[in-house]
């Protein structure tokens, strides 16, 4: 019954959607303003208006039984779903890189578990929070699990907001061959990231589709001349459950 509503709920996110994404001044992040969203496990669905949504289905992480490391992947998040229109994107959080063809296997089942159910899933996004100086070794295993991924399906990866300012551009630049966007993170936790203007201006240099992460609740003032970038594909809203009154 309640996956029932749950899935209902989201039907209606993605049958009322036919706005494109729109820029939002200065001010707090409300999600009705918007049309892509990350849906984390245990927040409950909004009367929002979703063309594209990222729903988390697991995490990838690396277990030690007895002497040996395994790399295992723990299902979180809501079960398969039936969702008619607009865009699903699987999203898994990965405490690690040392995947093994079955890690990328499973997730591949995953995917293609959702589109066998109707909905319409274009990829695979992966959430992992390198640190900037590693981009180079993050690029490594972003080739080789584009390689791996079935050319059926997309692959996105969010992104640091410091990539820009502090990040090797030339590794970063890499990854227009790589990955089909970039979802670049504004905040840390539940909270904008309070200097997140300071580094806005280095985004402007980046060469491959992406888009700028936010929070809902958050602050958020949009800089007109990032969002002129020929490379600029919108927003995606972090979705938090609201507090009751």
């Amino acid at each position: 019954m309640l996956l029932r509503l749950f899935t209902a709920l989201l039907l209606t996110m993605l049958t009322l959607a036919c706005i494109p994404p729109r820029s939002v001044d200065a001010g707090v992040v409300r999600a009705e303003e918007y049309a892509s969203f990350w849906l984390w496990g245990g927040v409950q669905p909004q009367p929002v208006l979703a063309q594209e949504l990222y729903i988390l289905q697991g995490q990838v992480v690396e277990k030690r039984d007895h002497d040996r490391k395994q790399v295992a992947v723990v299902a979180q998040g809501m079960s398969v779903a039936r969702l008619k229109k607009g865009k699903v994107w699987l999203v898994y959080r990965a405490d690690t890189l040392n995947w093994t063809p079955a890690t990328v296997q499973a997730l591949v089942g995953r995917l293609q578990q959702w589109q066998q159910a109707g909905n319409p899933v274009i990829g695979l996004q992966v959430d992992f929070d390198v640190r900037t100086r590693h981009l180079p070794e993050y690029v490594a295993f972003l080739k080789q699990l584009r390689a791996a991924l079935p050319k059926t399906w997309q692959l996105s990866i969010t992104g640091l907001l410091d990539w820009g300012s502090n990040g090797d551009s030339e590794a970063i630049n890499q990854l227009q061959q790589i990955v089909d966007e970039l979802v670049v993170q504004t905040y840390q936790g539940r909270k904008t990231i309070p200097t997140y203007k300071r580094y806005l201006p280095a985004l402007k240099r980046l060469t491959l589709p992406f888009k700028i992460g936010l929070v809902q609740n958050g602050e958020w003032m949009a800089d007109k001349t990032l969002e002129a970038s020929p490379w600029f594909r919108g927003y995606v809203v972090f979705l938090q459950n609201q507090a009751l009154h």
